[in-house]
């Protein structure tokens, strides 16, 4: 088994990782974010993958993230578990910041990415009614409850937007309207990438803001900067505390995922897109 861990807006250290090494990976997507550095987590001998998703320096924003690359280079790393953390807002009064939420639902409302790895010469029809692993979310939620001081709320929607602008006052009172719980820029296309490569993937999510919805609530960097920062190290317990609770032997549906979701028939896929998605589709197609 090895972890993947992406690590949101506040969370550019890598975990406490034994051994660690920078690996420079190639995807048919471009570069990821940064390259990964892989290490052994602690006294378990399971190993990490960890991935800025910004970069090292927060140079990209949420729409020119290489999610694609970030995902695919994992999936070569042998990752088979994906923890993420995001930097969300509140639309719900009961959830002020510096509270952990572990969505359990997405609305996607992202304009301009790609959310695919299939998208030329192969067709996958990938059901996401659960966007993310039930299990893993079930481990990452409990995980939180018991490293953290923190108030840790279990479930929501998590409505993704396009940014990198926060939203109008009018957006944010629609999507309270809709009943969605928080609100951030990350997840999409992420959770789906995760899916189409049959890789476990869950989120903690840390609150810095009440949006714009809030009477006399101004969304400001300084504000969410100051909120993420604080946010961090309840996110790196729970995240250090799921590595080591996740079974060795955890299995889920996530992991085959693309079990009769390829539409393309076999030898209607060129040879060259069988070849550079190979670590996707290798075992089912010939």
């Amino acid at each position: 088994m090895t972890i993947g861990f992406i690590g949101g807006s506040g969370i550019y250290d890598a975990l406490p990782l034994q051994d660690t090494r920078t690996v420079e990976v190639e995807t048919p997507y471009g570069n990821p974010s940064a390259p990964p550095t892989v290490g052994e987590f602690g006294d378990t001998g399971r190993e990490v993958v960890f991935v800025p998703r910004h970069g090292p320096d927060h140079q990209r924003s949420p729409t020119a993230i290489p999610y694609c690359a970030n995902i695919f280079a994992l999936k070569e790393l042998g990752v088979t578990h994906v923890l993420a953390s995001n930097a969300v807002g509140s639309l719900r009064e009961e959830l002020p910041p510096q509270t952990l939420v572990i969505p359990d639902q997405i609305f996607d409302r992202t304009k301009h990415r790609d959310s695919t790895f299939f998208d030329e010469d192969i067709v996958v029809h990938q059901p996401f009614a659960e966007p993310y692993c039930t299990e893993l979310n079930e481990i990452l939620t409990e995980a939180a409850e018991e490293a953290t001081d923190a108030k840790v709320v279990r479930g929501g929607t998590y409505v993704c937007i396009e940014g990198p602008q926060y939203s109008t006052r009018a957006e944010s009172e629609f999507y309270r309207e809709q009943g969605w719980d928080i609100i951030g820029m990350t997840t999409i296309p992420e959770a789906k990438l995760a899916r189409e490569a049959e890789m476990a993937y869950a989120t903690v999510t840390g609150v810095t803001d009440y949006d714009v919805w809030k009477e006399d609530s101004e969304v400001t960097l300084e504000e969410v900067l100051k909120n993420a920062e604080k946010n961090e190290t309840a996110i790196k317990e729970t995240v250090e505390a799921a590595i080591e609770a996740i079974p060795e032997d955890h299995d889920c549906s996530c992991h085959s995922a693309l079990d009769g979701t390829i539409n393309t028939p076999d030898d209607a896929i060129p040879e060259d897109v069988k070849s550079d998605l190979e670590p996707l589709i290798g075992r089912y197609v010939e």
